[in-house]
Parts: C-alpha cells; structure tokens; sequence
C-alpha cells in the first residue's frame, strides 16, 4: 500500500512528492518489519519451547536496546535540517556508539542475572545496541536531508541483513547463542551498509559544532515513554490475567501493534518539515490527519473483518473477535501520539514528556487495581493512550514553535539546505526571526 496514506488528504501542489516519498519509505518499512517478524517463523519450528523462549526473550531485549537508537536518527535527522553538517553529525553518531557499547556491556551481565539466561546468548543481543546506533546515525542523515529513496531502500537492506543471517543461524543448527551473534554480525554489515549509503560530498556552507550527547538523552526518554506506552498492556497482562486471558489479549495485541506501525512512514517522511520552526504546525497537522486518515480505514476493517480472526488463529480465541475493533483504536491513537511525541523532539520540547510519563503511571496504577478481564485491560490502555493524545493536541500551541508560512512545502531533496544558500538569504532571515520570537528549546536550556 505505498503512497496511499496522503492521497486524500495532502494538497495537490504536494500530494505527488509527499506520496513518492512515503511510497519508498513505507516499502522499506514494511520490508524490515517483515524479515523481523519473519525470524520467529523457524525458530518457533527448529527451536525447543525452552530454547524459542530464550531466544524470544532476547529479542524483545532489543525493543529497549532500540530506544537510544530511535532517539539518534530523530536528533540528528532534526539538527540536520537545521544545516550541522554531515561530518559533525557522524562525529555525534560515533560518540554515541561508544557510549552506548560501554552502557551495553556493563549492562549485559546484570541482563543476563535478571533474565536467567547464560551470558553468551545476552551478549549478543545486548551489543547489538551500538550497531543500531551507527545505523540510526546514517538514517537520520538521510531523512534530514529529505533523501527518502535512499532511505526506504536503506530500511528494507537494513531489514534483510539483520535478519537474514539470523534464520541462516536457525537453519544451519547453531543454536540460540550462534543465531542471535550471527543477526549481530548482520547488523555490523548493515551498518557499513549504511554508513556508506548515508555519504554525501556536499561540504557545509559554513563550519558547524557537533551537537552535544546529551541532547540525544533527552529525546531518549521521550522515544522510551513512547515504547512503554505502547507495550505496558500487554507486560502487565500475565500479571493481572488468567493464561487464559492472557493468550487471548496477546492475540488481540497484534491488531494494536500493526495499527501503531502501519503509519509510522508518515512520521518518518514528515519529521524534517516538523523540524523546520516554518512549518512545524502545518506539518504536524498533516501528519495527524494522514495518519488518522489510515487508522479511520484500519478501525472499519476491524469492525467489519473481526470474525475472520477465529478461521485464522482458531476458535479458542472467539473472545477477541468483539474488542478487536477497540485494539485498533488504541493503536490508531498510540500512533497519533507517535506523531505528536516526535514533534515534541524535531522542536526541541523534550520536557513535554512528562504529560506521556505522568499518563503511563495511570495507566500502571489502573491496570494494577481495576483491570480484570480483557475488555476491561484495553479499555484502560484506550483511555490511556487517548488522554495522552488529546493532552498534547490541547496543548500543541504551547510548544510548538514558530509561526507559520503560506505556500507549498519544500520536500524535495535536498531542501534543508537551502537555508544556507545565498539566493535564500531572505527566507533564512525570516527563520532566525521565527526563532527570536520563540522561547528557547529545552534542548538549549541549562
């Protein structure tokens, strides 16, 4: 379904170049996500259950491991629009590496106590986390310079070669540890992959300061209350449910989990334009209103398509098939809070997460004392991710900066430079203006 998620809603001076960039970007998404999904498939297969449930527990590791990652390609693909050159962003992405391979391995010996399993197989999961950075690194390049061909092709290499060794590990007999080190030595590769891909020769108009580290920090607990928002139900479900229930819920979760990630290239292709103080407002709207234009689809879906789920898992999970729609909704919303969340980083607000985190204890606490059923948990997870977005939509004047440009959008290629080109001396006076006017990001606050 590439390109189809702005359509119907973008102006027309836009829609083609706004559809050509989500067509690639969403292709490469949807490729990644599948080879990852695709991993389960044999080593559920080949596996012993003790085996796959080591290995499953290790991979979802990498949910966590993930968050500085996701926070990199946001600050860099931000500070990339706002003109930091190439070489100060791979300097930033470098020392981030190093950072996150040392948190790795002091982490991965207390991983290893807390999950019960043997050293070698946590290592490898857990040094994975450096690779993801240097990946982020030349992602986040690629999307603040609006190169998203690049990038979706970039996505879905990235994909295969991450995964692809891993099933190779499976087939082959090496077991859980040789699987998991084999996807680690498939994402070195893709990470020269795309330090390479990311290269470009065009020097910096002027020289330019390597952002600071700690400005990735402070998106990263925003991407990781985005993370705990999003998966919270469903940890917390084997401890207020029946196994039963719990089975059941999981099954319902998948619908959630694809409602959440099925927009997410309209993130991706609108976060540059997020970043630009010019168009922040006009751009995050857009944004909300393509991605709530798949959800309105993928909700009627669910209301329409339910009972095909029983003929596909089995009937035991007929309970499903009557809340399926309300898992729909709840990832409908949690991916409109994505949108708003990302905001907050392309506009340096990052202390506006503190909305999202004072929701999630709510969240916790009702699911501690009142959930009991499976209707009952994703209706307190809907609430949840409902009162988060709605608290950053009221609230969207208060933080998002810069006041507002009439005509089209710039989204092609290379655009973000064009600040720093002397024919658009007048447009670059009218961006520090914008700044003037707007109270200091909190990235910038000491």
């Amino acid at each position: 379904m590439p390109g189809i998620n702005t359509l119907v809603v973008m102006p027309a001076s836009i829609t083609r170049s706004t559809a050509h960039a989500l067509g690639w970007v969403t292709a490469g998404t949807m490729t990644a996500n599948a080879c990852s999904y695709l991993v389960h498939l044999p080593a559920s297969r080949w596996f012993s259950e003790a085996e796959y449930g080591e290995f499953a527990v290790v991979l979802a590791w990498l949910l966590v491991v993930a968050v500085p990652a996701l926070a990199c390609q946001a600050v860099i693909a931000r500070e990339a629009v706002r003109g930091v050159s190439d070489a100060a962003l791979r300097l930033l992405g470098l020392r981030l590496t190093a950072l996150v391979g040392a948190v790795a391995l002091a982490v991965a010996p207390v991983a290893s106590a807390v999950a019960d399993i043997g050293l070698n197989t946590v290592l490898p999961g857990v040094l994975i986390a450096p690779m993801l950075t240097l990946i982020a690194t030349g992602q986040g390049i690629l999307q603040g310079r609006y190169r998203f061909k690049t990038l979706g092709i970039v996505l879905a290499t990235t994909g295969v070669l991450r995964s692809v060794p891993m099933v190779v590990g499976v087939a082959a007999g090496l077991g859980v540890d040789g699987a998991l080190w084999a996807g680690m030595v498939g994402a070195g590769v893709a990470a020269g992959v795309v330090w390479v891909a990311s290269h470009t020769d065009v020097p910096a108009p002027t020289p330019t300061a390597t952002p600071a580290v700690w400005t990735v920090v402070a998106a990263s607990q925003v991407q990781l209350a985005l993370v705990v928002a999003s998966s919270l139900d469903l940890l917390m479900s084997r401890t207020v449910l029946s196994e039963t229930d719990a089975g059941v819920y999981a099954v319902g979760a998948v619908a959630l989990k694809v409602a959440f990630w099925l927009p997410q290239a309209v993130g991706v292709v609108f976060y540059p334009q997020m970043a630009d103080v010019r168009h922040t407002r006009r751009s995050v709207r857009g944004a909300l209103i393509a991605v709530g234009a798949v959800g309105a689809m993928l909700i009627v879906a669910a209301l329409v398509g339910g009972g095909v789920v029983p003929l596909v898992v089995g009937a035991k999970y007929d309970d499903v098939v009557g809340v399926l729609w309300l898992f729909t909704y709840t990832g409908v919303a949690l991916s409109l809070l994505q949108v708003l969340l990302l905001a907050t980083i392309a506009a340096g607000r990052t202390r506006w997460s503190l909305i999202a985190w004072l929701v999630i204890l709510g969240e916790a606490v009702a699911i501690l004392f009142v959930a009991d059923s499976v209707t009952g948990l994703i209706t307190i997870a809907a609430v949840a991710a409902t009162v988060s977005t709605l608290a950053y939509g009221v609230t969207f004047r208060s933080w998002a900066p810069g006041a507002e440009r009439a005509g089209p959008i710039n989204w092609a290629p290379g655009a973000a430079s064009q600040q720093h080109d002397p024919g658009h001396q007048r447009d670059n006076s009218e961006h520090a203006s914008d700044q003037r006017d707007d109270s200091a990001p909190d990235d910038l606050r000491s």
